[in-house]
């Protein structure tokens, strides 16, 4: 069992400005949506201004937010039971930088100020990544309460950002009109698609990280059905998610003799 720490109000604290940075992040996304700084909110800029990214999902696939904030919420739960634990007072502080930064990327971007909303989403996208490593996902065997009050959560997401980050850059250089370096935006897509494929792979592969792999596929499945028009992208995709899947059915196999012979 993990020392607890020796300054328990310090802890008491941190706890509740995670509460509140979760809730003000569910609030300020909610907020946006109904009255948009910009005139438009992320979904309607989506379809308007950035309808012919190539990498853009179909709508459907932004429904993950409400997983996300889902499983922020119940992380708040365990977080506050176990607020003494040092690890968990670091990941709370990540998760605090990680909130206000996705606050502030909200507002950058329903601004069109898109090339400044890729650092705001790296803001993210770091932290998150320092959450997942503090955890130990993927290396150290968790009970059922952290796997799906914590581990989970971080894990959709991470994957989700992951998937998040390529779009916002993508998106930052298709408004300034980048040329690609010559480069066709379908060349340039199906290279960011494989991008992502191998950043899944690594993570089932490696951690055996099943939500981050699920979330990939969710995301994958929405860009081909998109980008239908666009066979070479829509056919990269599915062939993604084929490798995904195929990749997670290798791991559950090679685990599976193990788990019998116990």
């Amino acid at each position: 069992m993990p020392a607890q720490i020796s300054h328990p109000k310090a802890s008491s604290y941190l706890s509740i400005a995670t509460i509140l940075a979760v809730t003000g992040t569910l609030l300020v996304n909610t907020l946006s949506n109904i009255f948009p700084p910009g005139g438009m909110n992320v979904g309607e800029i989506a379809n308007t201004q950035l309808k012919d990214l190539l990498i853009l999902p179909a709508n459907y696939a932004f429904a993950i937010w409400g997983l996300i904030y889902v499983g922020l919420i119940a992380y708040c739960v365990y977080q506050w039971n176990h607020r003494h634990i040092p690890v968990v007072r670091r990941v709370n502080s990540l998760l605090i930088v990680a909130c206000v930064f996705q606050m502030v990327w909200i507002y950058l971007f329903t601004l069109r100020f898109f090339g400044w909303s890729i650092l705001t989403m790296l803001g993210i996208l770091i932290p998150l990544i320092a959450v997942y490593l503090q955890l130990g996902i993927g290396k150290i065997r968790a009970d059922w309460h952290r796997r799906w009050m914590v581990h989970v959560p971080f894990s959709v997401y991470l994957g989700w950002i992951s998937v998040a980050t390529i779009v916002n850059v993508a998106s930052a250089l298709y408004i300034a009109n980048w040329n690609g370096w010559g480069l066709s935006p379908v060349v340039w897509t199906i290279s960011m698609v494989l991008a992502g494929l191998a950043i899944a792979a690594i993570m089932i592969v490696q951690k055996g990280d099943i939500a981050f792999a699920l979330v990939m596929i969710w995301a994958y499945v929405a860009i081909a059905l998109r980008q239908s028009s666009t066979t070479a992208i829509s056919t990269t995709a599915i062939a993604s998610v084929v490798v995904m899947a195929a990749l997670l059915i290798l791991r559950w196999l090679k685990k599976k003799p193990a788990q019998f012979g116990r």
